[in-house]
Formats: structure tokens, sequence, C-alpha cells
């Protein structure tokens, strides 16, 4: 049955789609992030979904009369940057079967991105997406704490299989990246069961996060939260919110999960955590090395005999900043943080600009709620190898849109303020 209804919806979309390219864009980050085939059993497991939806999406955007141009600015020039650089360490990749395999998967990914950000251009269009993404992720994480509620917090929340998310850690950054997007619908909604199924499901995501026993979350959502309650305006009455949640959430979790959480203080004495540390001095080295880096997929015991402090501790890199820096080198790494320091300016901009305007509330409230998921991803990240995890990148494509709109609004205000201040002044020089 579920097969049938993903199917269905995906196939009932393509004319949607030809006809309007902003549905396609919607309708591949609703595939891309939440994998919703993956939650069938039958066929539509390994129907190719996102291909379809990508060539239609194209295909719609060729035809249609809208603007098919990429919004240059300083985000999207950055990440035109990075992929470039991308494509010119690949071929000097120190594995180049399994790097092209990857580099073939990252490709897809940002060529659909770029494709999103062409289409993603109205307010609308802004919303729609940041409902598409709070429910792609949503879905586990209602689904996800609803398990911890029920196996008592003594089992692991794991995402879909063969995804970005099917790892408990990945699930638990994603569901933190999502919550301030939740909080942000929430407070711009005017239906009540909206705003309370919000709620619950930012209830629900916050323990499915901590369900996920992941410790790296623990940090992220500590940032995430604390900024959140920075930027409130009703700082007393989040506060107290979070006063009262909080140590219900934490005393909800069994002791295994309390003593999992402690070993953060005694990294030491783990192995995983040591591991992480040896595949980080890994790609130190071989940046330091190698001025391409090591091209994509350096997790391989060749690599680390030559380059890691302990070559028998083979790892993935556990964070987002040493695996570019492992698999395009300092360069890579630069472009990188630039781009989100980019990302962080263009959302601050947004803020400034439209403070006290309240009929751009709308894109006051996502720039701050945007930096919150920021925030999370950056700390979060530092102990996960989501480097290519599309969801941030959607981010981007909205704020990018979002600073356009409101300069465009604003561009617009500017001439019915100087009307309006010209008949004053006409006013008053007309009177005797």
């Amino acid at each position: 049955m579920r097969d049938i209804l993903v199917t269905v919806i995906i196939l009932g979309s393509l004319p949607f789609i030809l006809k309007a390219p902003s549905i396609g864009g919607l309708m591949w980050v609703w595939v891309s992030v939440m994998n919703p085939h993956t939650q069938g059993w039958g066929f539509a497991t390994h129907m190719p979904f996102a291909f379809i939806i990508a060539v239609a999406t194209v295909l719609g955007l060729v035809m249609t009369r809208e603007p098919k141009s990429l919004p240059l600015t300083p985000v999207s020039v950055l990440l035109l940057l990075f992929v470039a650089w991308m494509n010119v360490t690949a071929p000097f990749a120190l594995l180049p079967e399994s790097s092209w395999e990857q580099w073939n998967k990252v490709m897809k990914i940002m060529l659909m991105t770029f494709v999103v950000m062409m289409v993603i251009r109205t307010r609308r269009d802004i919303v729609r997406l940041v409902w598409v993404l709070v429910g792609s992720i949503g879905y586990y994480g209602v689904k996800g704490g609803i398990f911890t509620i029920r196996s008592g917090g003594t089992e692991r929340v794991w995402g879909p299989e063969d995804t970005f998310i099917g790892d408990n850690n990945s699930l638990a950054l994603a569901l933190i990246i999502t919550i301030p997007l939740m909080y942000y619908l929430q407070q711009n909604s005017d239906r009540r069961w909206h705003r309370h199924g919000l709620s619950a499901a930012m209830l629900l995501s916050a323990l499915a996060a901590l369900g996920s026993y992941s410790r790296g979350a623990l940090l992220a959502i500590a940032a995430m939260v604390l900024f959140m309650w920075l930027k409130s305006d009703r700082k007393l009455m989040l506060g107290a919110l979070l006063a009262a949640v909080t140590p219900l959430l934490l005393a909800f979790m069994p002791e295994r999960w309390a003593e999992r959480m402690d070993t953060i203080n005694t990294y030491e004495e783990d192995s995983s955590a040591m591991g992480r540390l040896n595949a980080w001095r890994m790609a130190w080295n071989l940046a330091r090395d190698r001025f391409l880096g090591g091209g994509f997929d350096v997790s391989d015991a060749s690599i680390f005999a030559r380059y890691a402090p302990n070559p028998l501790d083979v790892h993935a890199a556990h964070s987002i900043y040493f695996q570019v820096l492992g698999e395009h080198g300092f360069v890579g790494l630069f472009l990188y943080l630039a781009l989100g320091m980019a990302t962080w300016h263009t959302a601050s901009v947004i803020i400034r600009r439209t403070r006290g305007q309240a009929e751009l509330r709308w894109a006051h409230g996502l720039a701050t709620m945007s930096q919150a998921s920021l925030i999370g991803f950056a700390v979060g990240g530092a102990f996960l190898s989501l480097l290519y995890f599309d969801m941030p990148y959607y981010l981007m494509a909205a704020l990018i849109a979002t600073r356009i709109v409101v300069e465009r609004q604003l561009r617009q205000a500017l001439p019915r303020h100087a009307r309006a201040r010209g008949k004053d002044a006409k006013a008053v020089a007309e009177q005797p």
C-alpha cells in the first residue's frame, strides 16, 4: 500500500511539475531529504523517483516562460566555487574508483541544489520549501519520539537505511536542524491545529534526538536552544518553558543514556572518540601532504596506514570540517567555511533589513530560525560526516530567495514612502 501511495503521488505530480518547475523543486527536496520510497517494502524501494523528478523539473524549467537564471549572490557564487574545486580535486583522488562513485552522487545533489535555487523565487515557494523540509524530517521525529516513549528510551532511534540520515547520529542532527524551522512555522501560523501539531512535533523530535543516544546531538541541541533563547522576543516565557520541559525530557531517559552522555567528559577512555581524533589527525596530515587533498572518500586502510597516528584504527572523518579538509585540502576547507559565513551573513542582512517591518515579519522569523538551524549544524556537524547532506544546501536556497524577495519588496515600498513625504511637504507649503 505504501509503495502504491508513493508511486501515485510522484507520478501524479509530473504534469504539475512540467507546468510549474517550482513544484518539481519541492518534490525533489521531499524525495531526497525524506526518501519516502524507503518506507515501503516492495517495488517502490527500487524505483528511480529522484531521477524522474529531476528530469521533469529540468524539462519544466526549459519549457516555462519564468526566469531561468541562477541568482548570483555571495552564497550561490561560493557554492559554485566549492563545487568547481571538488571537480578539480576529484581527478587526483587517491582512490579513483570509489571517489568517482561518490563524485557522481554529490554532483547530482549539487546540480539539483542549483535548480532549486533557480525555481524557488516567491514567498509562497519559500514557505512551501520550509514546510517540505519540516514534513520530511519531522515524520521521523514524530515516529522516533513515539518509539522512544514506547521503549522507555532503552532503544536507539535510527533513520531510514541507506540514506544520509540512516545513522542514529545523523538523524539526530537532522532533527535538531529542523526543530527551529518547526518553531518558525508555529509562530507564523494562524491555524490552531497547526500550532498544536507543530508543538507536539517539536517535543517528539527533541525526544527522538535524545533517543538516538548521540552525544554530538546533545551538544548541538544545547547550542541551538541557547541561541533560540537569546534571539527570542519572549525570553521569560521561553526560558520558563525550557526550564519546565528540559528536566522532564532528561528524566525520562534511562540510566544507560545518562552513562553514555557522561562519556563526553571522559572521551580519552572512549574508543569511538579516540577513533575520531585519529581520523581527524589523518585528515590534517593528508591535507598538509597533498594540496588537493585525497579526493572523495578517503576512509581506507591504505590511506590511514600512510597518514594516521594509529594506522589500524580506520574511521570515517566524523566531522564535516575534517571531511572537507581530508578530501579537498585547505582550499576546500576555506571555501566551505566561507560558504557557511556567507549564509550566516545573508540571514543577518535579512534580519537587519526586516526589523520593525510588519509585512516582512515572516522573513525576519525565517532568517532568525535559519541561524538557529545553522548553529545546530555547525556544532553537531563537527562530529559527523555530513558534508554532502543536502538539507543545509536547501536552507541556503531558501535564504537566497528570501533576501531577494525582501530587497524587491523594500525597493517597491520606497516610491510609496517618497510620494507620501511629497504630499506631506506640499500640504505644509500650502498652509497659510
